[in-house]
């Protein structure tokens, strides 16, 4: 890299990590300097040598360059284990915009000053013989808690420390006394915070499966290329149900095998229980896992397993990709298409992205798996940038569901105004009759009170984006508007339909709590579990709901999509899908694909055994593409409908698209704002391909008391729109406004 001066920190452990220092970079050094490398340079007022690493190389002098001191040289084996951290990091904040410490408190292990956990044992210091018989003369003494601990050991000479002060009830007083007699010995040793569930080592051993033809093919295809030097990005496109875990969990071995390391990331907390059991049957205790729920602690310990080498597999959702293993060799991203890959923070990076990158710097392979790949995954694998796998048998040797599309509208027509179609209560109760279990899936995500008719199906649509409108009502006034988030186009809320002029016409709003209510009121003798944010706040909240339905101790399941994402219950043969609509109209360009994926998913829980399975889709818009191609497991057909779609509208793969979001404590500086950045970009820019939306108020306009303002710029070239983005940062520095009142964020996957 070239530039004369070099911001460096000179501590980079996470908490420290708050500021970079510039330095001038001697002409000897010129051009010889990169990100990440170690060098010596004059620190404080004494210039006392210490170590820093070079975080940004640039032509910008921050302060007086006659001031600046210089680096002093380049640390001998400069590149350390933090470099490719580092570099990680700058790739990040170039290719998503956010500052360098946002990006490096990302990538880097949590390293706090936490207290070590201590594992003491006390070690008996004499023989069995002698331990029994000095039980016998403490016990004549009536010293009882002393004759119970020599006995206990006269039968085991180490004992943990815990059992003796719990079960064997004997205080650290008794334990001191015969530690000065010379009997016993407390030892004490720094171990690791224990992430793993107590009861996994007592699980049925693990017995290997025999892989199906198209499973080796796959495993032998990525081996022979991995072995011959070869790194490359595939996608494997398996059914529900097709046994991609078991290509997962036999690349892994085999990568280990080569003395390789291996991530496997995982998009939801919820299944992280599920997948691990898999992986410690046959991987032991070389297998971790990471993930929000695990105390700073145990997060902390796990990296440090890591580094030292104590783990070859790492299980988690996005945080875990940055797990500091030096011999990394594979990357798996299960359910790739799942959004939250996709980082809602600054920086705003896709887990999916920033994993090619990692790959590419570690010389390791990269691996993508979806019964329902994303539209992006796809499009490459289209264009032959990544190699495309498929399985479209399921492994068990079971059919794919019977899928049922229950039109809402007829059972509004017929009188049944309940949430479940006639089709769906007659099929719960039999389910119930025959033992079986049955899944629920309310389909919430998106949840952003989208308006349609019940009658003929009708939605309120935007005239520019060909999303939904969205309904919001004024608190005080009883008001309704209806809102394009991306545009800003509103109209006044509807009371008849423009279509077919019924009166049943409004947003569309269901929950979890009020099915499982009206579970016990229909289904009285019905055992029902409940699954969602509510009820999964504690830390194992969800093992303990998913093991309860596992074991046969529920007969229906309710939930959110937290319950539809490969989970794998044998006994399950009915699913309902209660509102597909939901998703369909969210008044964003990716519902279709999002409901698609959802329903697929969903469907896929039922009949994974020898009992065949049966779904129900209940929707207002039976004919809409998504629905119908969920309905008969079709991707290939949703694909081509959707990437056209795409196309006409410019919208990703097809084009980029970068959300601008501007915060603002004040509502009119805010908007003035946003107007000026987007004014520029249009002045600047307009006549090299852009497509400027905006500036409008965002879906929720004020969040704790800051106002905020979007516009969306669409281009073909996504290196296009990192160069807007530099130049609207070097706006927002001449104006001198806050550098955090601008947000990036490419490709979004959330609504604005």
């Amino acid at each position: 890299m070239t530039g004369r001066f070099a911001n460096i920190i000179v501590d980079i452990s996470h908490e420290k990590v708050d500021r970079f220092f510039q330095y001038r970079i001697p002409e000897a050094l010129m051009g010889h300097l990169d990100v990440g490398m170690a060098v010596m340079i004059p620190f404080g007022m004494g210039n006392k040598q210490i170590k820093g690493y070079v975080m940004e190389i640039t032509d910008r002098a921050e302060y007086d360059e006659h001031k600046l001191k210089a680096v002093d040289s380049i640390v001998k084996d400069g590149i350390t284990a933090q470099s490719d951290s580092i570099k990680l990091a700058w790739w990040i904040r170039e290719n998503y915009g956010s500052t360098m410490i946002a990006a490096l408190k990302t990538v880097l292990p949590v390293k706090k000053k936490l207290k070590q956990v201590v594992r003491r044992t006390i070690v008996c210091k004499v023989d069995a013989k002698t331990a029994a018989a000095k039980a016998d003369e403490f016990a004549k003494k009536h010293q009882s808690a002393k004759a119970r601990l020599m006995q206990e050991l006269a039968s085991q000479s180490v004992l943990p420390h815990t059992l003796v002060t719990g079960k064997c009830n004997v205080t650290n007083k008794t334990i001191q006394a015969l530690e000065k007699a010379g009997l016993i010995e407390v030892q004490a040793e720094d171990t690791y915070r224990k992430v793993l569930p107590e009861n996994i080592a007592d699980l049925e051993g693990w017995k290997k499966k025999r892989l199906s033809d198209h499973q080796n093919a796959i495993v032998d295809s990525i081996m022979q290329d991995f072995k011959s030097g070869v790194r490359g990005t595939y996608l494997v496109h398996g059914v529900t149900g097709s046994g991609k875990t078991e290509v997962y969990m036999e690349l892994i071995e085999q990568v280990i095998n080569e003395g390789r390391q291996a991530i496997m990331l995982i998009p939801e907390i919820a299944l992280t229980y599920q997948t691990l059991v898999r992986f410690y049957r046959r991987f032991g205790e070389r297998v971790s896992v990471m993930n929000s729920r695990l105390s700073a602690g145990e997060r902390s310990d796990q990296y440090e397993r890591a580094a030292q080498g104590d783990i070859d597999i790492m299980i988690g959702p996005r945080s875990a990709l940055f797990t500091p293993f030096e011999r990394l060799g594979l990357v798996i991203i299960d359910e790739e298409h799942e959004s939250s890959y996709k980082s809602e923070s600054m920086p705003k990076y896709h887990a999916r992205e920033v994993a090619g990158e990692l790959c590419r710097m570690k010389n390791a392979s990269l691996l993508l798996g979806s019964a329902t790949p994303s539209i992006e995954s796809y499009f490459r694998a289209k264009k032959g940038e990544i190699k495309l796998f498929t399985l479209n048998e399921r492994l068990a040797g079971g059919q794919l569901p019977s899928v049922y599309v229950e039109d809402l509208r007829s059972e509004l027509k017929s009188g049944n105004r309940s949430i479940f179609s006639r089709r769906l209560y007659g099929l719960i109760k039999d389910r119930l009759e025959k033992g079986e279990q049955t899944i629920l899936f309310i389909n919430r995500r998106g949840y952003a009170g989208f308006v349609s008719c019940r009658a003929c199906g009708h939605v309120m649509k935007c005239p520019h984006c060909d999303v939904s409108l969205s309904e919001h009502t004024e608190r005080y006034r009883n008001v309704s508007r209806l809102i394009c988030h991306y545009c800003g186009y509103m109209i006044p809320g509807v009371t008849n339909c423009p279509q077919c002029g019924s009166k049943y016409i409004l947003g569309f709003r269901a929950g979890t709590q009020q099915i499982e209510e009206l579970l016990h009121k229909e289904f009285p003798a019905a055992r029902v579990l409940r699954m969602d944010a509510d009820t999964t706040r504690s830390k194992d909240s969800y093992e303990q709901i998913l093991s309860q339905f596992a074991c046969g101790e529920a007969d229906i399941l309710v939930g959110t999509q937290m319950i539809v994402k490969g989970h794998d219950f044998a006994k399950v043969t009915l699913v309902g899908i209660l509102a597909a609509d939901m998703s369909l109209h969210a008044g964003d360009y990716r519902a279709g694909e999002r409901t698609f994926q959802l329903l697929t998913q969903a469907a896929g829980r039922a009949g994974r055994s020898a009992l065949p399975g049966e779904v129900v889709i209940q929707t207002y818009q039976p004919a809409h593409y998504a629905v119908v191609h969920a309905a008969n497991q079709d991707y290939e057909h949703f694909y081509a409908e959707e990437i056209a779609y795409r196309e006409l509208m410019m919208y990703p793969p097809v084009a980029h698209m970068m959300a601008v979001l501007v915060l603002a404590d004040d509502e009119r500086a805010g908007a003035v704002q946003a107007g000026t950045l987007a004014e520029q970009v249009k002045q600047q820019f307009g006549d090299q391909g852009f497509v400027i939306i905006g500036p409008t108020e965002a879906c929720i306009g004020k969040i704790k008391d800051i106002y905020r303002y979007i516009f969306y710029i669409k281009h073909r070239e996504y290196q296009m729109l990192t160069t807007v983005r530099d130049t609207l940062e070097q706006t927002i520095q001449k104006m001198q406004w806050s550098a955090d009142s601008v947000q990036f964020d490419f490709d979004p996957m959330m609504n604005y």
